[in-house]
């Protein structure tokens, strides 16, 4: 009867060759229309080559050298294949190539044991296999400032950010290099979020969609956008209030997740506090959506104006922001206590209420309790929606914003409320 390490290895080999029908399987159905005899691998082929990586990895242990030998000797077959599969169809493509290495280390790592890192290998990689029109469909319609934008992105996220020293320094110790620059890399993150979500709804989707993708980069920009076709009169009011209303409602899950990211022990206090408000702002857009089903929206082809996404100033500009308000913070915190504090960042996230939770990440858990944080944060979110009320009542004027700015104001009046409940 075998033994529960036979079986562990047995499974280890269905599994391999699972990976590899199903690696075969994409590139069968990828390379279904080539002539018998031109195409680099078939479905048996890939299947057989997941296999032989899992036998490989199943032998390591016990007998490295001839594992060592079959995997080589695998490779070099791929290798051969990938010469013999140019010079036939007088071409250079290196995908199925690639996969077939791939598929073999996917087989081997399966056999050593790392199961989950295998599978994740070869089942990412079918996908990316699958979306291949896709790509190639989002890389025509990328501009050259666009590739340079990521290029970029990529720089200050992935090589600036580990280099930089995680330690505290200067006044009160307020500034940390890498959280710091964190704040670059999430403002940065959320705008690319925005804009890419902007360019694959696109503007015949309407302005809804395009409220909702823009508050991921700032709700107070997108309903000053908003304001100012209410003013204009050239779209419908209810589908200009259910946008104002949806950016309000992305607004309060954008807090959520910044104040995990940046400021998780204020979280759960400031969740109970700030969900009123987006129960309400919620409610409100539902309402205004129901209504716009019986509006022609008219024209939907006007872009609202959102920050620009690659401009990396804006990020700075809110880092440095931050250094300033975590200084002064620490040095009220100190001198006057929690109630300096709170009207330090209510008038400092009554326009920008990211600076508010990015300054309350330096400090939640260090120099306040996780109770008076989400007290304290909770403050610049409602001042903020008030804010943007305001904004629409100026620009637009009572009569054409009321409905935008109802909502608004019924959301930071539920936050309110909800303060003066909990505190």
């Amino acid at each position: 009867m075998p033994t529960g390490q036979d079986f562990s290895h047995l499974i280890a080999l269905a599994v391999s060759l699972a990976l590899g029908l199903l690696v075969g399987l994409q590139r069968g159905w990828a390379t279904r229309e080539q002539a018998d005899g031109t195409r680099f691998a078939g479905i048996r082929t890939f299947a057989l080559l997941a296999l032989a990586g899992g036998v490989a990895g199943v032998m390591f242990a016990d007998a490295p050298g001839p594992a060592t030998v079959l995997i080589a000797a695998a490779a070099a077959l791929v290798i051969a294949g990938y010469v013999r599969d140019a010079r036939v169809n007088d071409r250079v493509s290196g995908t199925s190539g690639v996969v077939a290495l791939l598929t073999l280390v996917s087989g081997l790592l399966v056999g050593m044991g790392e199961r989950l890192i295998g599978t994740a290998i070869a089942v990412v990689m079918v996908l990316l296999l699958a979306m291949r029109e896709q790509l190639h469909g989002w890389i025509d319609r990328l501009s050259q400032r666009e590739v340079l934008s990521i290029a970029r992105f990529a720089l200050i996220a992935l090589v600036i950010l580990p280099l930089l020293p995680d330690r505290n320094f200067g006044p009160f110790d307020a500034w940390n290099p890498r959280k710091l620059w964190l704040i670059v890399v999430f403002v940065s993150g959320f705008s690319f979020a925005g804009y890419f979500a902007t360019r694959i709804v696109g503007a015949a989707r309407g302005i809804i969609a395009t409220a909702a993708a823009g508050a991921l980069v700032s709700s107070t920009a997108v309903t000053a956008s908003i304001a100012n076709r209410l003013k204009e009169d050239t779209i419908p009011a209810p589908v200009l209030a259910a946008a104002i209303s949806v950016s309000s409602v992305v607004m309060f899950l954008r807090v959520m997740v910044l104040a995990g990211l940046l400021a998780p022990a204020a979280l759960p206090m400031l969740a109970k506090l700030i969900a009123p408000g987006l129960v309400v702002s919620l409610g409100c857009a539902a309402f205004h959506l129901h209504r716009t089903r019986f509006v022609e929206a008219g024209d939907t082809s006007h872009e609202m104006t959102i920050r620009n996404p690659f401009d990396i100033g804006p990020a700075l500009m809110l880092t440095g922001l931050v250094m300033v308000l975590t200084v002064a913070s620490l040095w009220v915190l100190q001198n006057f206590g929690d109630r300096g504090l709170a009207l330090v960042l209510a008038i400092s996230g009554t326009v920008d209420v990211d600076s508010a939770i990015i300054t309350m990440g330096g400090l939640a858990g260090r120099t306040l309790d996780a109770r008076t944080a989400g007290l304290v944060l909770a403050v610049p979110v409602a001042l903020n929606t008030l804010f943007k009320g305001g904004v629409v009542a100026s620009v637009a004027g009572w009569e054409k914003g009321r409905q935008g700015i109802i909502p608004l104001i019924a959301s930071a009046i539920a936050v309110g409320l909800a303060w003066l409940l909990l505190r």
